[in-house]
């Protein structure tokens, strides 16, 4: 499995108007097979600041989502919309139990 982790930020006056985008992005990624979980939320302290999380089946599902369409579309609407960073982080996990 891989777990994918980071964020993004945006102006804070963009947020809204860059919604619909992140909506199209989580739900045509979720339909996307070996897509485990795939969200974005907006942290509460910090305005403008995206956090993501995903998990994937393997590296090749993965691969997968990073050429779809709806990725290429994702790229072109957070440029458009001033994202101005962007840390993600991909974990390969061997094993999980829970807390």
């Amino acid at each position: 499995m891989i777990v994918i982790a980071g964020f993004y930020r945006f102006p804070i006056d963009q947020i809204e108007a860059v919604r619909p985008a992140m909506t199209k992005m989580i739900e045509l990624s979720r339909a996307e097979p070996g897509c485990g979980h795939y969200a974005f939320s907006e942290d509460v302290v910090e305005p403008g600041l995206i956090r993501v999380s995903e998990s994937w089946e393997s590296e090749d599902a993965l691969k997968a989502h990073a050429a779809s369409a709806h990725m290429a579309e994702w790229r072109a609407a957070s440029a458009a919309h001033g994202i101005h960073d962007r840390t993600i982080t991909a974990y390969e996990v061997t094993g999980a139990r829970p807390l």
